[in-house]
């Protein structure tokens, strides 16, 4: 049975991290996490096959510490998403050098524990999917996850902005899993893990 593990990591402790596991009949479960040791544990316990994160988990080519300011600030995988057209903020803008930080922190842990890690951007993958991002609505978007054919328990109140984009995190994962992906960068310095093509069964921005 296929594993994924998605996760929409935060830049600090203190916020919610949201966290899913999917296998693969895209059948979910989806909470809140906080520290370091706390996603580490459950991302081992869960056995993925492959490991989706939210975050910039690699530094440009040229820049050998966040701790220095100045260029390089894009990744050749945030240029594509520039020519793409698809928003997102680059790892040098203010609470973004804390979540570059932290990602590439647990990518190497992960890494150590003999897990395979991706860097996905559920912003980029629901833009493509023509799903609305979490600020469109969540109840909208938690929606447009179930006719993609996400299977999620109802929950009361429904799942947070965090929690749905660590699901689209792990169908990204699922897509990688399969080779049904699109990769964007330079290996060089880590890629972008987005959807190869667009489910014709999603209405776009619903």
């Amino acid at each position: 049975m296929i594993i994924i593990v998605g996760i929409d990591l935060a830049g600090s402790p203190k916020r919610d991290t949201g966290f899913s596991v999917m296998d693969g009949d895209m059948r979910s479960t989806a909470c809140v996490l906080h520290s370091d040791e706390e996603i580490l544990d459950r991302t081992i316990a869960s056995h993925p096959e492959v490991v989706s994160v939210d975050a910039p988990l690699f530094l440009p080519k040229g820049r050998t510490s966040l701790d220095i300011r100045g260029p390089p600030h894009f990744r050749e995988c945030d240029r594509e998403l520039l020519r793409m057209r698809i928003r997102f903020f680059p790892i040098s803008l203010g609470p973004m050098r804390m979540l570059t930080a932290r990602g590439i922190h647990l990518r190497s842990a992960m890494e150590k524990e003999g897990l395979e890690v991706i860097e996905s951007f559920p912003g980029a993958v629901q833009d493509i999917l023509g799903m609305p991002r979490k600020k469109a609505g969540l109840s909208r978007l938690e929606g447009a996850l179930r006719r993609y054919g996400v299977v999620i328990q109802r929950k009361k109140g429904g799942y947070s902005g965090d929690e749905l984009d660590a699901v689209t995190s792990a169908v990204v994962g699922l897509m990688y899993s399969r080779g049904d992906y699109t990769p964007i960068g330079d290996p060089a310095e880590g890629l972008m893990i987005l959807p190869k093509t667009k489910n014709p069964a999603t209405k776009t921005h619903d």
